[in-house]
């Protein structure tokens, strides 16, 4: 079962990432966490890899109807975003919020999965069109 929302995007690491930023504040989404996979591994151990970045987005009235549904839900949450590159294409990956529904099995959860899978196909959508 795919877990995944992704676009490929044009354009260098930096420009995507500052896209992925606008697309997601343009759909509610604010960034809790940031992970910069790349430095971190090379950082901890001396590992070299291609740019990596986690974006932990959080839409906060989805997120507390989420948490009212089932408060075990936030050890899905933040909703993470990751960009990263693959060869000369930039890579925009999303959690597809439906598995918030699968692992639970909280019938009350599929509303909030809805909302939060239109928003951040909207988002997707802006950045693979070349937008944001």
């Amino acid at each position: 079962m795919p877990y995944d929302r992704t676009v490929k995007r044009p354009g260098t690491f930096e420009e995507t990432v500052a896209a992925v930023r606008r697309a997601l504040a343009d759909q509610g989404f604010g960034i809790l966490t940031e992970i910069d996979v790349q430095a971190t591994l090379k950082a901890k151990l001396d590992h070299d890899m291609e740019p990596y970045l986690i974006l932990g987005a959080c839409n906060p009235p989805l997120a507390r109807r989420a948490l009212d549904a089932d408060r075990s839900i936030g050890l899905l949450l933040p909703c993470n975003v990751v960009v990263r590159t693959d060869g000369d294409q930039v890579i925009v990956q999303a959690i597809d919020p439906s598995t918030m529904v699968t692992l639970t099995g909280v019938d009350a959860m599929a509303p909030v999965a809805d909302e939060a899978t239109r928003r951040l196909d909207a988002a997707l959508a802006s950045l693979a069109e070349g937008g944001a």
